[in-house]
């Protein structure tokens, strides 16, 4: 639920903050940003491991002067959040797929009734989008990844993939050792649940997504989603390698797809993992033209 359930109006760039409450009672920020135009598109986004969504603001007013409307999602224990994983306070990715994405989705959706919705996110944002649209395809129309792929770590080239077998290991054990994954240490993610990077790690190792606690088969019901998908991949990205996209782009066979291949003379910074944050408008750009190809200018509330 949220403490703010009705349409808002929203000036072009202008940034609104709404709280917002999971059912199990935690809570964070929601940030919307107001678009040119009829903001009739509009776009959920979910950020990597560890980052918090204020650091998407630069991405989201691209966006916006595009004619697209942003909500940045905050993530259970990173900046906004009220909650801090430490030993006896866990979650994982059952708890951030149906806790805390169907709240920040219906309050984005309260926000902005008119708009057609796409999800998408950076990284694991981006796994995760594709993840809750598994799980519940009426969510978005569309879905956007940006320097997004599996982890799996054989889609990693040699000698990196023993690097990422070895802490797809390691920094689970970590994590139950010390009751949580102490990612700031390891300068990989943020301070992260037990749950989180077991489940993340999981995903490493057996190049499936299956995520503890629930039973349904995430596999097959990304096989059977249809909706147009859009990946961005960094031609530096040592993080996302090419295999490592198309790994989870071939989990998507139903879906049409379109992805392309940005480097730094397009974007202007380097074309690695993160950089692209500071300077998102080759993003920004792209991300805005494809929506306004698969979504279009008309309203409607979901598929």
């Amino acid at each position: 639920m949220t403490d703010i359930a009705e349409s808002v109006t929203l000036l072009p760039g202008a940034v609104k903050t709404l709280s917002v409450h999971a059912s199990d009672g935690a809570r964070a920020d929601l940030c919307l940003v107001g678009a040119e135009g009829a903001a009739a598109r509009a776009l959920l986004w979910l950020p990597a491991l560890g980052v918090g969504a204020h650091r998407y603001l630069p991405l989201a007013q691209a966006l916006a002067a595009r004619g697209v409307a942003v909500a940045l999602h905050e993530w259970r224990g990173t900046a906004s959040s009220d909650l801090r994983p430490r030993r006896g306070r866990d979650w994982g990715y059952r708890e951030l797929l149906t806790l805390d994405l169907p709240a920040s989705l219906a309050a984005a959706r309260a926000a902005l009734p008119r708009a057609r919705w796409a999800i998408g996110g950076h990284s694991l944002g981006g796994q995760l989008a594709a993840l809750r649209l598994a799980l519940a395809p009426g969510d978005a129309d569309a879905l956007v990844l940006a320097a997004s792929g599996s982890p799996y770590w054989r889609t990693f080239p040699r000698p990196q993939a023993w690097t990422v077998r070895t802490v797809q290991t390691l920094f689970p054990l970590v994590a139950r050792l010390r009751g949580h994954y102490p990612g700031r240490r390891f300068r990989f993610a943020g301070d992260e649940a037990r749950g989180v990077i077991a489940d993340w790690a999981a995903s490493g190792r057996a190049g499936r997504y299956a995520v503890a606690g629930m039973a349904f088969d995430f596999e097959a019901a990304l096989r059977a989603l249809t909706h147009p998908v859009y990946a961005l991949r960094f031609a530096e990205d040592a993080l996302g390698p090419a295999a490592s996209l198309r790994w989870l782009l071939d989990k998507l066979p139903a879906a049409p797809r379109r992805s392309d291949t940005l480097d730094a003379a397009t974007l202007g910074v380097a074309a690695d993992h993160f950089a692209w944050m500071r300077q998102p408008d080759a993003v920004a750009a792209r991300i805005a033209q494809w929506l306004g190809e698969v979504v279009g200018d008309g309203l409607g509330a979901g598929r």
